[in-house]
């Protein structure tokens, strides 16, 4: 069974080349050229991914993403852009997308990042929905997340940086592994987009509290340990 991917593109030369590129290596298209009309298509049930621009008539492709993560959170999402700075980046990830390529761009790039979103949304299996470091408590199946019993909120993409960790507390993540493994990108050594989603999680889970948890090993990386945060 082909898998069948949403394309959200105004520009029909572009949406034909991304339409043909897909259907010849064996995926369904169904194109759209608004988010008003994506809305309507994304209801099909065999809609496995979603592929969308930022820019957009009407609604923008960043509003659009936001709707899709709370309404079907299971479905991923790559962003299509002209905008590749890190603060754009940033705003994508936070709206909930799960890998964002910038054009121009080659096709078999845009095919792995499917592929590899396609196996990753796959192969969830059922496990424990906890996962806990100190006095830090997330739950992947609730999106919830609490420190000392009280409540913090995350973006999508702050959530997903911070699952990762706990999944792999007894060591350092470095910022390839990080860019590889949540984002899946290859690391830009000209953007800090890592550093800046670790301080967005520093300020929520460790200013607030007496001590740290989120440390940083120059030259290597990060790592969850407890430390006095006077």
């Amino acid at each position: 069974m082909k898998h069948h991917i949403l394309i959200v593109e105004d520009d029909l030369r572009i949406s034909d080349i991304l339409s043909r590129g897909l259907s010849e290596n064996g995926f369904a298209v169904t194109p759209a050229d608004s988010a008003e009309m994506a809305r309507e298509l994304v209801q099909d049930e065999s809609i496995a991914l979603v592929v969308t621009d930022i820019m957009l008539p009407g609604e923008d492709g960043i509003s659009f993403c936001q709707w899709l993560r709370k309404t079907y959170p299971n479905l991923p999402v790559i962003m299509l852009t002209a905008l590749g700075t890190t603060d754009d980046k940033v705003e994508g990830f936070d709206a909930g997308a799960d890998d964002y390529l910038v054009k121009p761009f080659e096709m078999r790039e845009l095919i792995a990042r499917i592929k590899r979103l396609l196996r990753q949304y796959g192969a969830k299996v059922k496990t424990s929905p906890v996962l806990s470091f100190a006095d830090l408590e997330l739950n992947w199946q609730t999106k919830s997340l609490t420190r000392q019993g009280q409540n913090i909120d995350l973006t999508p993409r702050e959530f997903q940086l911070l699952e990762y960790m706990l999944k792999h507390q007894d060591r350092v993540i470095t910022r390839d592994e990080i860019a590889e493994k949540v984002w899946g990108l290859t690391f830009d050594t000209g953007t800090n987009f890592i550093d800046v989603y670790i301080n967005y999680l520093r300020k929520k889970i460790d200013k607030p509290f007496s001590s740290t948890l989120i440390q940083t090993k120059p030259g290597m990386g990060f790592l969850l340990e407890v430390r006095d945060g006077k």
